[in-house]
């Protein structure tokens, strides 16, 4: 096949895939089980360790698979949303899965896929399995969608999982109250599967010790860093008097690679501490606190919900003298009435982005809403236009989204799916 029919097959084969997003978000694993049959049940011969929480699920995956492939075992890595290409959420050993994959799969898994009416993420899940099983990984870290119940990565059986902080999101698909998300998120609870959880909240965690004694399952918490250094340039912390380094940025990124070290001591006694030392500091996670800019200083953060932007800003506060000048986008979905609570006089300025692709809330809308919630937000036409906004050394801050990466990325003249992450 010519390189150009190639490409003209995977951009028609990717419209495809996007298309099954109409059919929306599903409840219940019967389709995923019916599109996986079809695949030959490539999952039923995997090993996995299967993440859920609310923030922080695809830095602790980042982490745990940067340990075990500098221990020299052969991972997959399915996480989601991606920032630039599709072929990100899915990756052997921090390489992408390519074009001509994603076509195979598309190509020859076509006819069942439209027959089962799978959606979107049941397709990609089982895209996942059925290209980790063709690589022969070791191992596989398996990032759910959303909740974890009903989620179709909720299929496997894991060696253990893994829980990041949970708290409220997607209120409209699972639930008003913490108890609720947080039964949701248990649900990937297996039968003596060990659990290995961040610190939760008191409901959380009562719901996760009631559902691991109920499944005969091993709940381990795992504490908090010593101390915690955070700076422009990464995270420094140190537990039992062992010190790490990170170069991802804030102090709930030291508790996720302490969560990360909990798994990968469970995971196998032959991964030495110099392995977990190397794999943390060279672990890479684009959009999380990250520095586009030194002069003056940009930071893009996908910051998306009540908790995620909160611990975003504590960060800020943390690392910068002076309060930031943010720029804000966010989908259609969120609730206002939180996240105006966490921004809430944080800001010397906010600005919200006008969206060009029309996946987000319009910039007039969002501002008018903001200001209705008595946070001053004013329209901004495109992301070259936040700099010459910032003055007298206020950090910028751009969050609320996955979805502005692309532009991002591109202004600031980034890249990083070129080969690995």
């Amino acid at each position: 096949m010519s390189r150009l029919s190639m490409t003209s097959d995977f951009q028609s084969l990717l419209q495809d895939l996007y298309s099954l997003q109409r059919l929306g978000i599903k409840t219940g694993l019967e389709h995923t089980h019916q599109l996986l049959d079809a695949c030959n049940n490539p999952h039923k011969r995997l090993k996995f360790i299967h993440l859920a929480g609310t923030n922080g699920k695809g830095s602790t995956a980042t982490f745990i698979d940067s340990i075990l492939r500098t221990s020299g075992l052969k991972i997959g890595l399915y996480t989601s949303p991606h920032l630039l290409r599709f072929n990100e959420r899915i990756r052997v050993n921090g390489i992408p899965i390519s074009d001509e994959k994603i076509v195979e799969f598309m190509q020859v898994f076509s006819v069942d896929i439209h027959r089962i009416e799978s959606t979107f993420f049941e397709t990609t899940s089982a895209m996942a399995f059925w290209y980790f099983e063709q690589e022969k990984v070791d191992i596989a870290v398996i990032e759910t969608g959303l909740g974890g119940r009903l989620d179709s990565t909720n299929v496997i059986t894991p060696e253990m999982v893994v829980i990041t902080p949970v708290s409220m999101d997607h209120r409209e698909l699972l639930g008003n109250d913490l108890k609720t998300v947080a039964k949701e998120k248990a649900g990937t609870i297996k039968e003596n599967i060990l659990v290995i959880s961040s610190q939760q909240e008191a409901p959380v965690q009562e719901i996760f010790v009631q559902k691991a004694a109920e499944m005969d399952a091993q709940l381990m918490l795992v504490e908090l860093p010593d101390k915690c250094t955070v700076s422009t340039e990464g995270t420094v912390f140190q537990q039992c008097g062992s010190k790490y380094q990170l170069s991802l940025i804030g102090e709930h990124q030291a508790q996720n690679a302490m969560l990360a070290i909990a798994v990968i001591n469970h995971f196998s006694e032959d991964i030495s501490e110099n392995h977990i030392r190397t794999g943390l500091k060279n672990a890479v996670w684009p959009g999380r606190f990250q520095v586009l800019s030194h002069d003056p200083y940009i930071i893009y953060d996908v910051a998306h919900n009540e908790d995620g932007i909160r611990t975003l800003l504590k960060t800020v506060k943390k690392i910068f003298k002076k309060r930031p000048i943010g720029l804000c986008a966010l989908k259609e979905d969120k609730d206002l009435e939180l996240i105006a609570n966490a921004i809430q006089g944080h800001f010397e300025k906010l600005y919200v982005l006008d969206d060009e692709k029309e996946l987000l809330m319009d910039s007039k809308v969002l501002s008018s809403n903001l200001n209705k919630q008595g946070v001053k937000a004013v329209p901004l036409k495109q992301i070259k236009d936040f700099a010459p906004c910032l003055y007298d050394d206020h950090p910028g801050i751009i969050f609320g989204s996955h979805y502005i990466a692309e532009p991002i990325f591109k202004h600031f003249q980034f890249s990083f799916d070129s080969g690995t992450i």
